[in-house]
């Protein structure tokens, strides 16, 4: 005579509760993996951005001071004395940097996040400007 088949005896409610923390753990470790791997290549990328843009810095830089210089040559050749040249030049520099420091400031005024704070506050929001 045959054995009867054995059942399979259902799994106790330790063993489930074991069994879906442990793939809870598991679904926890593969986004924090997937969250470092996403971070790593926001940094690289980041780095190749910040990169990129030192050098167009420095090629702006330099087109700037080729464009200074060529336009004091020109008022040397037109007339100009060196000095008044070079102070023309330099005063246009500095009302430059002067609207720039401007428009930072105007940049700067607001805090980060000051929309967010409001909302989790319960302010009223800020009417548009």
């Amino acid at each position: 005579m045959a054995e009867p088949a054995t059942r399979r005896a259902a799994p106790s409610l330790g063993q489930v509760v074991g069994r879906l923390l442990g793939e809870a753990r598991q679904l926890v470790a593969d986004y924090a993996e997937l969250t470092i791997l996403d971070a790593r290549r926001a940094a690289i990328r980041l780095a190749w951005i910040l990169g990129s843009v030192l050098v167009a810095a420095v090629l702006i830089v330099t087109s700037w001071m080729g464009l200074v210089a060529a336009s004091i040559v020109f008022a040397w050749g037109q007339g100009a004395s060196w000095p008044v040249a070079l102070g023309i030049a330099a005063l246009l520099n500095l009302v430059a940097a002067g609207a720039l420091a401007w428009f930072t400031f105007k940049l700067a005024k607001e805090l980060p996040f000051t929309a967010l704070l409001r909302q989790l506050r319960g302010q009223d929001p800020e009417p548009p400007q």
